[in-house]
């Protein structure tokens, strides 16, 4: 008999596996843990970071990863960016996800979430991480959002009579995942490669 956590990670998995599969924008590059409690998210949306020189630019891919704590879902998940992202609710070491958390609120919203955050569809300047992101969101509101493209996937509705569709042309392959390489280097200092 699995525990209530074990349950809910499993479920996750099936639900982001299922919602994602063979969606361009959002695609679940790694994962970590049998069912995964740490995922790593290849989103392929618009989004603006700071150049070496100083320039804000766009970016065409962004890289989060998601850990979920032994206190998940009563906790939230903790989010944070691999690559660099200029944002008013994300800086090096978090993605603000919102003041609440609710243990009822689905792992893949919340994926869905963070690209319309990532495309600057939506953003909080009144509270933000980043001050001068949100100085910059604030002056430059007629260049946002940088992506307006509909980050979230079809309906599990529509993708499942597109589904019964195709099934009778074609079969379709379960998306694979390549697991993320996790070194240990001692107390509080983990490598994920």
């Amino acid at each position: 008999m699995f525990s209530p956590r074990v349950r809910r990670l499993k479920l996750d998995y099936e639900l982001l596996s299922t919602r994602f599969l063979d969606w361009p924008l959002i695609q679940i590059s790694g994962t970590a843990g049998i069912p995964p409690e740490l995922y790593r998210f290849t989103y392929r949306l618009k989004g603006l970071y700071v150049a070496s020189n100083g320039d804000i630019v766009e970016r065409d891919e962004h890289v989060m990863e998601v850990s979920l704590s032994l206190g998940y879902p009563r906790r939230p998940p903790h989010c944070r960016m691999i690559t660099p992202i200029f944002h008013p609710n994300f800086d090096a070491s978090t993605v603000c996800i919102g003041d609440f958390w609710a243990a009822s609120e689905g792992l893949d919203d919340l994926i869905v979430r963070v690209g319309r955050m990532i495309a600057y569809q939506e953003f909080n300047t009144k509270s933000p991480l980043n001050g001068l992101a949100a100085k910059w969101a604030a002056q430059h509101s007629e260049l946002l959002p940088v992506d307006g493209r509909e980050v979230a996937p079809p309906s599990l509705v529509d993708v499942n009579a597109a589904s019964a569709a195709a099934s009778t042309s074609a079969s379709v392959a379960p998306e694979t995942t390549t697991p993320l390489a996790i070194q240990d280097l001692g107390p509080n200092k983990i490598v994920i490669e």
